[in-house]
């Protein structure tokens, strides 16, 4: 591992409910290492993916507000990017893996249309040139008739082939950050373990930096080189995983291991 790629520092993200504003995250911070797997862990609702969405800048002014005293991408401050800036960035220095590929994808564009676009637009590659690395990229996440799934709708697809499309396009310009939204909770456990094996791959031969949402414990021990704890849009522990789980620091990190030991 090398030096931090992206550094967030007092992130808190406020919604717009009518006529009222909901705090949803308050003074997140961390620092994300290049080639690392960081681990974000809660339970559903506790502000993690509404953190994922402000990294990234999805989230809309008419939805609610960012703020933070610190979010930059390799020193690049990303708290006043405009729209067309997010768009540079989104897809060649930070991608996203969802947590659910067929709203993803989108259900009227083939998968050839959509993953060659991705190095169309962010590697200025040509037609056909962008349909070979379409295809090699699609070998990597171990789709072995690739040529053919390009033709494909998203609807055509299996759940676990949907998500290797996904983790493909997401991938396909080795971001320097990937955050992935609890990216197997869809799919069969073989298939689970099938994409976080290849994601992770990918990712790690690239020095990509890996922000791992997920509430399930077992990804975390087997994935994850440190992990933070999240519960009611705070940040309650950071540690590495070896040490979460041989000595939790924080009594709400205990109950939640206790509860994945009991299940």
């Amino acid at each position: 591992m090398n030096g931090v790629v992206l550094s967030v520092r007092e992130l808190s993200v406020t919604l717009k409910v009518g006529e009222r504003s909901l705090q949803v995250t308050e003074g997140v911070g961390f620092d994300l290492k290049a080639g690392e797997v960081l681990a974000l862990v809660g339970e559903s609702g506790c502000g993690k993916t509404k953190t994922a969405e402000a990294l990234l800048g999805l989230l809309p002014p008419a939805l609610g507000w960012v703020r933070a005293s610190r979010m930059a991408l390799q020193g690049r401050d990303l708290r006043t990017l405009s729209e067309r800036a997010w768009r540079r960035i989104r897809g060649r220095e930070m991608s996203m893996v969802f947590q659910e590929p067929l709203t993803a994808l989108d259900p009227v564009f083939s998968v050839g249309q959509q993953l060659t676009v991705v190095f169309r637009r962010h590697r200025s590659l040509g037609r056909d040139d962008a349909r070979e690395a379409a295809i090699r990229m699609l070998q990597q996440v171990n789709i072995a008739d690739a040529e053919q799934v390009l033709e494909r709708y998203p609807h055509e697809l299996s759940g676990g082939m949907r998500q290797r499309v996904i983790v493909a396009m997401a991938m396909a310009c080795q971001p320097r950050v990937l955050i992935a939204d609890e990216p197997t909770t869809a799919l069969d456990v073989t298939t689970q373990a099938q994409v976080l094996e290849q994601m992770t791959t990918l990712a790690r031969d690239a020095g990509t930096a890996i922000l791992l949402i997920t509430h399930d414990l077992g990804v975390v021990a087997h994935y994850a080189d440190r992990a933070l704890v999240m519960r009611r849009g705070r940040i309650l522990e950071e540690s590495l995983v070896g040490e979460l789980f041989r000595k939790p620091g924080h009594p709400y990190t205990a109950e939640l291991l206790a509860a994945a030991r009991e299940a």
